[in-house]
């Protein structure tokens, strides 16, 4: 009977914007080990018949909120001890590498690409990798080459992320069972373009990753996958891909072709997921908009700021938009603004009674763009601790909650609102740092608005000080023919 196939797990998972002044350091990082490392993955618990009789070895792996480029002291770190842990496991057939592909190391250029060849370098070029990873990360030679089976996810907003983590276990699994190398084509596409542009709610991203499951179910293809990139760091490799895997090196190069001219004929068609404007439009159109129920809660995205991109969180330019407000200040008309971290203004209000007058100075600390700090002069609404905030308040100023967090946090799920005593639906107007509305707010919003802010994470991506970037880009220039060359291995 032969032995069973033996595959570790590992990596470093984290978005990272290298126009936004936030560093991601150690403390960022959620880490798991072990068993508990192996607990993330369901095909285990218990295992899927594909998984069965396969030794997962876990390394270990690293992940956090997206965030400024990250220290190099942290990602040395993990980096060491994912290769450590890789060479004390003995020989493995292959590895998983659960990543995300758009982190950036302060110091370095392409992160994934530097890390899968520490990896490579214990491993050798015998065992296979299979990296999974999200549809805003980037996909460099360096990354490609070292890789047998790349995939990522097919939805944003991101539904699902674990069902791409099984899949790239699975098609690892089954190659390593099979004894044949996948053969791969790679296809880089000169499109950068935010993620609030390319939402699988709509099209053309719709149809775009419709089509992914007929292409993969051809004769030769294992897997077909594509990139939308990350905008938000100035590197050679952001820009969109197309990988596909297959059994045969014609089909898969075949396929990432047309996948390829699909995306490049749909570029002049992608729009923002929602009417854009700058703050103060959106502010009017949504206090014009609350006279009517049906539109309440009106929703607003800080998108420049948001976390859940890479933002600093704690921009406060929205929040000196909505404090302008006569309306708001008076109380006629009832938000919530979240959020902004500032861990010193918690700490010195957090304890007071609720009820209690409050002046305290938030936000600016991290990234200073105008008009830097501002005084909250209100009341102490409430005060919690969240899973991802820590400890959180809500000061009232007039008819508006502002939450400030002691961690960076993005206040995507209704429970986190409700911690501090909101109900979203008996509110006016929400402003929130996000970009396109996750699941749970874009149910409960009676109507919305992108707001084009600015931050570390500017949707308006001329206003970025690119230079490093491959040029010519879509849409930074415009006119040129793109030569959509295919890459094999």
């Amino acid at each position: 009977m032969s032995r069973p196939l033996r595959v570790a797990i590992g990596g470093v998972h984290i978005e990272s914007s290298t126009f936004s002044p936030h560093l991601s350091t150690a403390a960022d990082f959620e880490v798991t080990r072990g068993d508990a490392l192996l607990a993330r993955y369901d095909w285990l618990a218990p295992a899927r018949p594909w998984a069965a009789d396969v030794e997962w070895i876990p390394l270990v792996h690293a992940r956090a909120l997206p965030g400024g480029a990250v220290e190099p002291a942290a990602y040395e770190a993990w980096a060491a001890e994912l290769t450590a842990r890789l060479a004390a496991a003995g020989p493995v057939d292959g590895m998983l590498l659960d990543c995300h592909g758009a982190m950036s190391v302060v110091g370095r250029d392409d992160a994934e690409g530097d890390l899968v060849t520490a990896v490579r370098s214990v491993l050798g070029p015998q065992p296979y990798v299979s990296a999974a990873m999200d549809l805003h990360g980037n996909v460099s030679r360096v990354l490609f080459d070292a890789c047998d089976l790349l995939t990522c996810y097919r939805t944003a907003p991101h539904v699902d992320v674990w069902e791409t983590r099984e899949r790239a276990a699975r098609n690892l699994v089954e190659a390593l069972r099979r004894g044949r190398r996948p053969r791969k084509a790679l296809v880089h596409v000169p499109i950068l373009l935010p993620g609030e542009m390319t939402s699988t709610r709509q099209e053309p991203a719709r149809s775009l990753y419709a089509g992914i499951p007929a292409v993969e179910a051809r004769d030769g293809v294992i897997d077909a996958a594509i990139w939308i990139g990350y905008a938000w760091a100035d590197q050679a490799r952001c820009q969109g891909a197309v990988v596909v895997t297959g059994t045969d090196a014609a089909a898969a190069a075949d396929a990432a072709r047309e996948l390829g001219e699909r995306f490049w004929a749909a570029r002049d068609e992608f729009a923002f997921v929602a009417p854009t404007g700058s703050m103060d439009e959106c502010l009017d159109a949504a206090l014009a908009a609350v006279a009517d129920p049906a539109r309440r809660p009106f929703f607003i995205s800080d998108s420049g700021d948001n976390p859940g991109a890479g933002g600093a969180d704690d921009v406060t330019f929205a929040l000196d938009r909505l404090l302008a407000r006569p309306e708001i200040r008076d109380g006629s008309r009832r938000a919530v603004f979240a959020s902004l971290v500032d861990p010193q203004a918690v700490a010195q209000v957090a304890d007071q009674a609720p009820g209690s007058p409050v002046r305290v100075t938030v936000g600016g600390r991290i990234d200073g763009r105008d008009p830097g700090p501002l005084l909250l002069d209100g009341v102490l609404e409430s005060a919690a601790d969240d899973p991802d905030g820590g400890r959180c308040v809500s000061v009232r100023v007039g008819g508006l909650s502002v939450f400030v967090t002691s961690r960076r946090m993005q206040y995507r799920l209704l429970e986190s609102y409700t911690r501090l005593g909101v109900a979203v639906e008996a509110v006016d107007v929400v402003v929130v740092k996000i970009g396109y509305l996750e699941p749970e707010l874009f149910d409960a919003a009676g109507d919305w608005l992108l707001a084009l802010t600015p931050g570390g994470v500017d949707q308006d991506l001329p206003r970025l000080p690119y230079r490093k970037v491959t040029r010519p880009m879509f849409p930074l220039d415009r006119g040129f023919t793109a030569e959509l060359a295919v890459v094999t291995g």
